[in-house]
């Protein structure tokens, strides 16, 4: 037994130092399982909600556009160029020169041709509320018809029993708009261009404003300059000098609507055009149509064969075996009736495959497997540090 212990003691040191070296602790073992475990279970991990949410936390709401484009308020509005002006080819084409002129301001041509000027008024001739003669020419709404259709379907008649209140509304809306403003002038025997106006402040702001000035344009000129019918274009006016020309409507051979009210063509904002516009009307619902019943078709009837009689041995009849259920016979003749009713023949059912374990949701088989793996590694890792004791006692 010494010598069984000294031959134990003259192991090498080289030796010991290789078997103590290859064990591996516990610890170590049992980490390196639950690494392994941690890596076959992250793919079936669910996404945290915060990784949705991020995205969604860097966008920013886009910032309104400001409605007015109009350009800053300096005093005044004045829409007269060169090149505008025309001299009307007659002395009935008032209104239709006024047309030409204000084409040539908001479009920005230089059309001075008469034969337009002629095209115009004969147009408008036909859209008159009254039926007036040739010499009287046009009336307030064949010229309002005309505005419409040859420069812009914004334009309205307005009639007003105020000559302040035409006049403010007036220079409001050239300066919302852009546009010049057609006037009835001298009781409504001639017509002007309103191109601009000076005021105290801007018109859009608010009521708090008062006209100063205005600048009109009159097709006589380069026809006739007299008693102001008319004056050079773009002449400017004092509020009180434009009252003497631009006076209520009269027409002595036949009363109108109009009579004794200011009457201008203006052209209507787009807030205002918005509100005149008429609700849309929803079209109802389109319910489809009801399907035609179809009718299924009646089976012929088909004549059951007569039976041929055949010697038929009298059956043995075997006795049941107690608790035995009698079966019961179906005649063929259902089986027959059936067939010739056109039944169709059962589908099989279909075969569902099971579904797939969704993202998130870990396969019971893994979770087993890992469980099992863990006990059988904590049994070795026991059994090994068992030998390795009872090792020690016998050395």
């Amino acid at each position: 037994m010494i010598e069984l212990g000294d031959r134990s003691s003259r192991r090498s040191p080289w030796r010991r130092r290789s078997q103590s070296s290859s064990r591996v602790p516990p610890t170590t073992i049992i980490l390196a399982i639950f690494v392994v475990a941690a890596g076959a279970l992250a793919p079936f991990a669910a996404p945290t909600p915060g990784a949705a949410q991020s995205g969604a936390a860097t966008h920013q709401a886009q910032q309104p556009l400001t409605a007015e484009g109009l350009s800053p308020w300096t005093g005044g509005v004045n829409l007269y160029r060169d090149g505008v002006f025309t001299t009307q080819a007659s002395w009935l084409y008032c209104t239709a020169a006024d047309i030409q002129i204000i084409r040539n301001m908001i479009e920005g041509t230089e059309d001075h041709s008469s034969a337009a000027q002629t095209a115009y008024f004969d147009w408008m001739r036909t859209q008159n509320r009254y039926d007036l003669p040739l010499s009287a020419g046009i009336d307030p709404a064949g010229w309002t018809a005309g505005m419409r259709h040859f420069v812009d379907d914004r334009y309205r008649l307005v009639s007003t029993d105020s000559f302040g209140a035409s006049i403010e509304a007036a220079v409001r809306r050239i300066r919302m708009t852009g546009r010049p403003v057609a006037l009835l002038v001298a009781h409504g025997n001639h017509g002007w261009v309103l191109n601009g106006f000076t005021a105290t402040a801007d018109p859009t702001a608010g009521t708090g404003f008062q006209v100063t000035s205005v600048s009109v344009t009159g097709p006589l000129w380069g026809l006739q300059s007299s008693g102001g019918y008319d004056m050079p274009p773009n002449t400017t006016l004092t509020v009180e000098q434009l009252r003497t020309y631009h006076t209520r409507w009269h027409y002595d051979p036949l009363p109108m609507i109009w009579d004794g009210t200011f009457v201008s063509i203006q052209p209507l904002t787009d807030e205002e055009l918005a509100a005149a516009a008429p609700p849309a009307t929803p079209a109802p619902p389109v319910s489809p149509p009801a399907p035609a019943p179809t009718p299924l078709p009646t089976p012929a009837p088909t004549p059951a064969p007569t039976p041929v009689p055949t010697s038929t041995p009298t059956p043995v009849v075997s006795p049941s075996p107690p608790g035995a259920s009698t079966p019961t016979a179906t005649p063929r003749t259902a089986v027959r009736d059936a067939d010739d009713a056109g039944l169709a023949t059962p589908v099989p059912a279909q075969i569902v495959p099971p579904a797939s374990a969704s993202v998130g949701e870990v396969p019971t088989a893994l979770i087993v497997v890992l469980v099992v793996g863990l006990l059988v590694a904590g049994l070795v890792l026991g059994l090994r540090q068992l030998a390795e004791r009872r090792r020690g006692r016998r050395a």
